[in-house]
């Protein structure tokens, strides 16, 4: 891969605090930590935050492909909506399935697959020009390729890539990294008892159910780096701004979805650094767990550590460092129009 954007990546250090939330669950429903510098801090998985910004570029407006075990219902939808009858789009359907993933059983691959709608539709409409006969397994993946644009159909394929163990060919690497997202301090989780009341009930003033669930309060230090070589090789076009538009809307206004209803954890970016960087990612990882001094709250105390930290890391990389830009956005400075603005100038200018 290369081009002028080869080595070019925006990375995001985005500070963003949360109160009585549980994100991101572990397996007994838990919220996810992990031991950083021997203290306990709250955790989100990077695969959490991927699917809120997945999700989020969606709601844009954003086409975004699917992530299914269903690859042959997907295209037997499509062959029958070009004309063919439930036998034949089945068949077409479960070939195309077989080719592109390990098994197929009771009409379910065994692994998931990332297939836009635009793919599923090219499929189907070979199948139809064959009279609905299915395809081989070289003229399915020659036609994928030929007719894959994440730019139109599946920017979420461009971004987070695609593996496909069975047809290596339209395996995409992933142009967005994102790290688990780690408390800048110390945090424990909290137990919340909680009731409720059978409001049919009439002979039992108690309560009719009662229940406990895990929470914690933190703020989260961010890293996410969006590789704009990769991200342009993958794309195939000159839709290059329009994507790095769509992230970083998505990546700004994405929540984890856990929780929501009864917690209600819908808190914007408090402090980002972004910058446009030459160079391998620079991810600046809290140690030391923040302490606020003389009265300051924990975002103010996180801010000012983030700061100090990146200004170590570019004295010590030195001519390395390969800084192109630098934005700040937050209450006090910078906001999300203006640094979508300037990151579109810089990489007009590169």
């Amino acid at each position: 891969m290369t081009g002028k954007f080869t080595n070019t990546r925006i990375e995001f250090h985005i500070l963003q605090s949360f109160p009585v939330s549980c994100l991101n669950r572990d397996d007994v429903g838990a919220p996810k930590s992990a031991i950083i510098g021997g203290v306990e801090r709250a955790r989100v998985s990077s695969q959490c935050w991927k699917r809120a910004v997945r999700l989020a570029l969606q709601a844009e407006g954003v086409a975004i492909a699917a992530r299914t075990k269903l690859v042959a219902a997907k295209i037997a939808e499509q062959c029958e909506g070009k004309g063919a009858s439930p036998e034949q789009a089945q068949q077409c359907g479960e070939a195309a399935a077989k080719a592109l993933t390990k098994t197929v059983k009771d009409g379910a691959s065994d692994t998931l697959f990332f297939i836009s709608n635009s793919e599923a539709a090219e499929v189907a409409a070979a199948c139809a020009a064959n009279d609905f006969s299915p395809l081989g397994e070289k003229e399915l993946v020659k036609l994928l390729k030929q007719h894959v644009n994440s730019a139109l159909d599946g920017l979420d394929i461009a971004l987070f890539g695609r593996m496909v163990a069975n047809v290596p060919e339209l395996n995409m690497e992933a142009a967005a990294s994102f790290a688990h997202a780690i408390s800048t301090h110390k945090a424990t989780s909290e137990v919340d008892f909680f009731t409720a009341v059978d409001d049919c009930n009439c002979e039992d003033s108690g309560a009719g159910h009662m229940g406990s669930l895990e929470f914690n309060s933190a703020t989260y230090y961010r890293y996410v780096s969006l590789d704009l070589g990769q991200l342009a090789a993958n794309l195939h076009s000159g839709e290059l701004d329009t994507a790095v538009e769509a992230f970083v809307k998505a990546l700004f206004k994405a929540f984890p979805a856990a929780r929501q209803a009864t917690m209600a954890a819908a808190c914007p970016w408090n402090y980002a650094i972004v910058t446009v960087r030459n160079g391998q990612g620079m991810q600046l990882p809290f140690n030391a767990p923040v302490r606020p001094q003389h009265g300051e709250d924990m975002v103010s105390a996180s801010i000012r550590a983030l700061q100090q930290r990146f200004a170590e890391v570019e004295r010590m990389y030195g001519s390395l460092f390969g800084l192109r830009a630098k934005f700040e956005i937050g209450t006090q400075s910078g906001d999300i129009d203006s640094l979508l603005s300037a990151l579109k100038q810089t990489i007009q200018a590169i």
